[in-house]
């Protein structure tokens, strides 16, 4: 038997009263989480969802989320979980397509209107038979207008539950992709996929039984999902949740809750080290931050260097996917930290980078980053071919493109996707980003290739400025040509106020290329 429920009831039996999650000014111990899990996991065994059945969950980042995580694992079913931001048809795409049975969707708010999404996509499911709604109060047990609720789902269940007996490789959570190829694909992480990369979590941030994780990055995301939620649940530490990226409360969670780790996307080090506000205690808080860990994207070496001057805390970025649990490298304690490297890859993990055929290519060289090992996911569901094509001669493509120094660490140049053929000279985005992020008047920049009947592809640069500076587009076109290749300077600058960001606050350069595709 391997249940990841598990690391739940195992902390609740050595770290009772300790606080597992805090929001806001409510704490919640691994008792009362556990407590709750227990109560879940009955109440979907009463409604008829049996051990391998799909729980489709819709949540924020608030303590409902791991007390229903951990429930539908106890139940012996399936996590689906689904980024908050999904509207009606997206929703019911995902339903449709994992055959959840059952629905959890919190109540949202009036700019987030997850209820009425959330419902009116369930309604079209024929399949899915159960829809709960998550609100704030569960004191009140009755159904909300013919919706029943948590709180119903929960009146009179008994606090104790057998944690069903999956096995190892029974599928624990499917993931959804981000679809930029095409519909998303669930790919289906098993119990020992998860288990063992919480633990290699744990070890890789060094976790202290005393330790406090923020944790903004959304829960739904495998990076939060497993890097903070399981590692800190199986390493008997607190989390403390956000429910959505902001600075000033990120700072005041840091002096309020002596935060000691953190783990951002880049986006969210660059929007801190960008904060104008009044930031109260801010010795306190960087006596006390101990370790940040930056993974999701490639963070611009300038981001990461000015971070760690500010906060005098080191910044240690790592590289995953969710077909991959998500680790699959690390900039490893103990070991020399590579500003702009991944690291090397993570026990019991092997990363090759190969050319188009498959083949290794030699040291220094760029190839496609493949990797095999503990971490890899069974598949995607119910896609066999895009697993076979994903996972072919053993070892999951990623599509990302990497090159690996002498020392053994690698370096993510860009994604395959992303890479801009111009002339027929490949532009790898990324290079062309870290030198425009020197720039002095450059806060943020993200590039993109764009049509173009001479060359196939122009490259167009999407620049955001720092607060307080001015800068022609053209002067910027020309500073980027003296400092790099005449091939790979953009011919194309737009300054923007902003750029569009998902929900883990990814940049998301699809919606640049549409933006700007005429």
């Amino acid at each position: 038997m391997l249940n990841l429920a598990n690391i739940l009831e195992n902390s609740a039996a050595h770290h009772g009263d300790k606080a597992a999650f805090v929001f806001g000014d409510t704490r919640h111990s691994f008792t009362q989480l556990n407590t709750f899990a227990n109560y879940i996991a009955n109440g979907l065994r009463a409604a008829g969802i049996q051990a391998g059945d799909k729980v489709a969950l819709s949540c924020p980042n608030l303590p409902y989320f791991p007390m229903i995580y951990y429930g539908i694992l106890k139940a012996g079913a399936v996590v689906v979980p689904l980024s908050i931001l999904l509207k009606r048809e997206e929703i019911k795409y995902h339903l449709q397509d994992s055959e959840a049975k059952a629905y959890f969707c919190f109540e949202g708010t009036a700019r987030l209107p997850m209820r009425q999404e959330g419902y009116a996509a369930f309604q079209q499911v024929e399949a899915c038979e159960k829809f709960y709604l998550i609100m704030p109060s569960m004191a009140a047990p009755s159904s909300v207008e013919g919706v029943e609720t948590l709180a119903s789902l929960l009146h009179n269940q008994e606090a104790t539950f057998p944690t069903a007996a999956t096995a190892a490789d029974d599928t624990a959570v499917i993931i959804y992709t981000s679809g930029t190829t095409g519909q998303p694909k669930g790919a289906e992480l098993t119990h020992a996929n998860l288990l063992k990369n919480a633990t290699i979590s744990q070890g890789i941030l060094e976790l202290r039984e005393d330790d406090t994780s923020l944790i903004v990055l959304p829960l739904f995301h495998i990076f939060a999902m497993t890097v903070l939620m399981n590692a800190n649940v199986a390493n008997g530490s607190t989390s403390v949740l956000l429910a959505s990226f902001d600075q000033a409360a990120v700072f005041n969670a840091f002096a309020r809750e002596k935060v000691s780790v953190f783990a951002g996307v880049p986006t969210m080090y660059w929007a801190l080290l960008n904060y104008d506000g009044e930031v109260e205690d801010f010795a306190a808080i960087c006596e006390q931050l101990r370790v940040c860990v930056s993974g999701g994207a490639s963070l611009p070496v300038q981001v990461l260097e000015d971070f760690e001057a500010k906060f005098s805390v080191k910044i240690l970025e790592g590289y995953g996917m969710s077909e991959g649990s998500p680790v699959v490298t690390f900039n490893h304690p103990g070991r020399e930290r590579v500003a702009g490297s991944i690291g090397t890859p993570v026990e019991g993990v092997e990363v090759m980078l190969v050319d188009q055929d498959d083949k290794e290519v030699p040291i220094g060289e760029k190839g496609e980053l493949i990797y095999r090992g503990h971490n890899v996911m069974k598949g995607y569901y119910r896609k066999p071919e895009a697993t076979a094509e994903a996972l072919r001669n053993g070892w999951m493509h990623s599509g990302d493109v990497a090159v690996k120094d002498e020392a053994g660490y690698f370096y993510i140049v860009d994604r395959k996707k992303d890479m801009i053929i111009r002339g027929g000279l490949n532009v790898y985005p990324r290079e062309v980003e870290e030198v425009m992020m020197k720039h002095p008047a450059v806060s943020l920049v993200a590039v993109i290739g764009v049509p173009n009947e001479q060359y196939g592809e122009e490259i167009r640069a999407c620049v955001v400025l720092k607060e307080g500076h001015t800068v022609e587009e053209a002067e910027l076109v020309a500073w980027t040509k003296e400092n790099i290749a005449a091939y790979k300077y953009p011919r194309l600058v737009s300054i923007l106020p902003a750029l569009p960001m998902n929900s883990t606050g990814k940049v998301m350069k699809r919606e640049l290329r549409q933006q700007f595709q005429a």
